[in-house]
């Protein structure tokens, strides 16, 4: 029964995606996956935090989406996830989830709690810093850059992923509420909204240096902006720093396990496992 639940809700949130322009095909297909499988192994509040991330990452990427076109114009992904983009944001939190389903830990819950806070946050950071007013800095070199740019941080961004985690934490909390569960104190409501704040905003950082120091980047031998992509103005771009492989899909990856082990280790210190 938990695998039907788990197939109709993950179906029915990503079809309303998919219709809306959110979601790929394969993104569609990756999705309606990950979230079948997160229902069956884990709950209410493993999926439903999985959930929120994704609706309010959706509902940011579309609001002002005009004024943040001359930022996104560089990404190497547009605002339409794809299967990679889906598993680079969901498929850690499904191993946490699988891990735990095997051989159950609180552990295992706080880091993906910090996974959770960790693309939210980072997903925050992009949609609603890139209408910053002021011009982003790099994180590695403290000059100016341009809206976006890899590695590129404002204070909106910043203040964004704060918020993410934050939200992150109170919508877990609120699920284990709703669900009747035990530990419904105060204490247990600011540690998991503090863990999931801190290890957002982190994991938000992590991913900035990961993205100004390793991600592939190229310039635009048309416009001379410096992309994501291997190609912009219909023609080839020359790549002019990074590591093979590192995307930014690879990068998601580390900054969200940033968030995880952040999560975990925080859990550790205030003696919640």
């Amino acid at each position: 029964m938990e695998w039907l639940i788990g197939l109709a809700c993950s179906a029915a949130i990503a079809g309303t995606a998919y219709a809306k322009r959110s979601l790929s095909g394969s993104g569609f297909l990756a999705a309606v996956m990950l979230g079948t499988v997160m229902y069956a192994l884990g709950s209410a509040i493993w999926f439903g935090s999985l959930i929120a991330f994704f609706v309010s990452s959706t509902l940011w990427s579309k609001w002002k989406k005009h004024a943040k076109e001359d930022a996104e114009s560089g990404y190497e992904k547009d605002g339409r996830r794809d299967a990679g983009q889906v598993l680079a944001n969901g498929g850690l939190g499904l191993l946490l989830c699988t891990a735990n389903g095997v051989s159950p830990h609180p552990l295992w819950w706080y880091a993906f709690l910090g996974v959770m806070a960790a693309v939210t946050a980072d997903t925050w950071a992009t949609e609603i810093g890139g209408l910053s007013r002021t011009p982003p800095i790099s994180i590695k070199t403290g000059r100016r850059v341009p809206p976006g740019t890899s590695g590129g941080i404002t204070g909106l961004g910043l203040g964004a992923s704060l918020s993410g985690g934050l939200f992150i934490g109170a919508i877990a909390w609120m699920l284990l509420a709703l669900s009747g569960q035990s530990a419904l104190d105060a204490v247990r409501l600011a540690a998991w909204v503090g863990i999931a704040g801190l290890a957002g905003i982190l994991s938000s950082l992590a991913d900035s240096w990961i993205g100004a120091t390793w991600q592939e980047m190229y310039r635009c031998g048309a416009c001379g902006r410096e992309i994501e992509q291997s190609r912009h103005c219909g023609s080839p771009a020359v790549r002019i720093r990074g590591r093979a492989g590192w995307n930014n899909d690879a990068v998601n990856v580390a900054g969200s396990l940033a968030g995880g082990v952040a999560a975990a280790l925080l859990a550790l210190a205030f003696g919640l496992s």
